[in-house]
């Protein structure tokens, strides 16, 4: 006589947590339409000016404007351009500094003093010096934007390398490993939680380096998008550019997401597991 394996019948969630889990989902998207609506009734009813505060519909159809013409698309393009090497400077300096930091309590006692006292230095006061040594191109928006960036990356790595579980380097000692199969083996994954938090938040502040550097002087970019519409009393498309700015950095961010996810799974359980518990 056979016997044909069974399928396990799938479970469906109870209904508590399924009503929870649709009330997650719909709670953002009903309160944001909630908001738009007291913004558009309110600014009607107390007939506010367009050129003070817009309504969600204007500022919508510029947006769509702004998409179907064209016009915001080279811009979109330069500030991601800037954001993108901006990021990429900030995290290449963030984790080699970082590393040496984290690694050798000599280079943490001689260089970090010194990369905190800079840190303290406003980078908003430093954009017009980028612009006086390299110019009004490209560069001088990289690098207020790397600069921006860079210590949340340099501040994540120290501290993941230093929150290693120490058994695991006496494990990596007794069985004579080098500094190299230690690193790969034991420090890179304790780091890599630690690493991709700051590259988050670094994104982000790259994003905010790069309006900062096109404020001080572009012909091109979202930044300089908003002082010439900001110049024209344009507060719809000052509020479209703002939109298209902040779809870059959540586009970005979710990017970052994906890829942590990836590449520190292990991460992503653990904060589930305690969530659960």
């Amino acid at each position: 006589m056979s016997t044909k394996p069974v399928a396990a019948p799938e479970i469906a969630p109870p209904p508590a947590r399924a009503t929870a889990l649709m009330r997650g989902r719909l709670g953002p998207l009903l309160g944001l339409i909630v908001f738009l609506a007291v913004w558009e009734g309110s600014l009607r009813l107390f007939d506010v000016p367009q050129f003070i505060l817009p309504t969600p519909l204007e500022i919508i159809t510029q947006v769509i404007q702004d998409a179907v013409s064209g016009l915001i698309l080279t811009h979109v393009q330069v500030t991601v351009a800037e954001t993108l090497l901006g990021f990429l400077l900030a995290a290449a300096l963030g984790i080699g500094l970082g590393c040496a930091v984290g690694l050798s309590p000599a280079f943490e006692r001689i260089v970090y003093p010194y990369i905190l006292a800079l840190q303290t230095i406003p980078k908003v006061a430093v954009a017009p010096l980028m612009i006086i040594w390299v110019g009004y191109g490209i560069q001088s928006k990289v690098l207020t934007a790397g600069l921006i960036a860079f210590f949340p990356v340099l501040v994540n790595v120290v501290v993941g390398l230093k929150t290693v579980e120490p058994r695991m380097l006496l494990l990596m000692r007794a069985l004579k490993a080098n500094h190299l199969q230690t690193f790969v083996k034991v420090r890179l994954p304790s780091m890599l939680p630690y690493l991709f938090a700051g590259l988050e938040t670094a994104v982000i502040f790259a994003v905010i380096g790069a309006i900062v550097g096109e404020f001080i002087g572009a012909s091109q970019g979202l930044g300089s998008l908003i002082i010439q519409r900001q110049a024209s009393i344009d507060v719809a498309g000052v509020f479209s550019a703002l939109f298209y700015l902040s779809a870059i950095g959540i586009v970005l961010d979710a990017i970052l997401r994906a890829i942590a996810h990836r590449y520190a799974f292990w991460s992503h359980r653990a904060s589930t597991i305690e969530r659960h518990s």
